[in-house]
């Protein structure tokens, strides 16, 4: 399969383009930009610095990716973008690379769909099957599991965690970790419940959600101390492979705090 480069998109000659490439009109594309296989630019693309794109992602027009990253600690140095395949990033998306004093790659796994406005800051960590609503902005250095959901101009905090299957509520400001399964919602954002909706269309089972939703209210309740309810789900429902990986994502950062029900917590 030929590449189809359009007459007036620039491109770099030491650029890696892979089979079917299509790259529209008024794109750039830098020198250490390495497009997979059927990869299309739409137009007025703008690629730069060390950006890997995986196969047949689509990218609208002014897509922005690789400038150096907004963190004034940055020096200048190896920093880079890696995207998995079958990406699409809508109209006004900006990705940056990771940075010379923390990690030095901003990571995007496969499937994820960026929509019109969204931004990813330096050394994000997005893992697969994430869906970024329209105006989304991601602060620096966060960490965002499989199949998240991120609605419409919410905004999340650098060095944030939000677990697999969580889905953010529109227009939530999401200042703390925000648990597998959960769901918030509001500025500063709370914990709302789990995402039941989210689960039932992704084919979790009636008893995985009962479990869930069980250990939810156990870790939420308002008797005792968190530590303490934390133990008592890990006892309770240990044997459930869901409610085990939201105690051990909050036992690995138990620095961070976490978005919890207005109640408290």
């Amino acid at each position: 399969m030929t590449v189809d480069i359009h007459n007036t998109a620039i491109v770099d000659p030491q650029a890696e383009l892979g089979k079917g490439v299509k790259i529209g009109p008024y794109c750039i594309v830098g020198p250490d930009v390495k497009l997979g296989d059927n990869v299309e630019l739409k137009g007025h693309v703008n690629l730069s610095g060390n950006t890997k794109i995986g196969a047949a992602c689509r990218l609208f027009p002014f897509v922005s990716m690789g400038y150096e990253p907004q963190d004034l600690k940055h020096q200048g140095g190896d920093v880079g973008i890696e995207i998995g395949p079958r990406c699409t990033f809508r109209e006004n998306v900006n990705i940056h690379p990771g940075t010379d004093i923390g990690k030095p790659i901003t990571r995007i796994g496969h499937d994820c769909y960026f929509m019109v406005g969204t931004h990813l800051a330096h050394e994000g960590q997005m893992g697969n099957n994430v869906i970024v609503s329209n105006g989304a902005q991601i602060g620096g250095n966060v960490t965002i599991g499989n199949h998240v959901t991120l609605g419409g101009l919410c905004a999340i905090h650098q060095h944030t965690r939000i677990g697999d299957h969580a889905f953010v509520g529109g227009m939530a400001t999401v200042l703390k970790d925000v648990i597998p399964y959960g769901f918030v919602l509001g500025n500063p954002a709370h914990m709302a419940g789990m995402n039941v909706v989210g689960l039932k269309r992704r084919g979790f089972t009636r008893e995985q959600i009962r479990e869930l939703r069980a250990a939810y209210r156990l870790l939420f309740a308002q008797e005792g101390t968190f530590a303490e309810r934390l133990d008592d789900a890990s006892a309770l429902y240990g044997n459930f492979d869901l409610v085990e990986e939201i105690v051990a994502f909050i036992r690995a950062a138990s620095n961070r705090s976490l978005c919890m029900p207005k109640h408290g917590g």
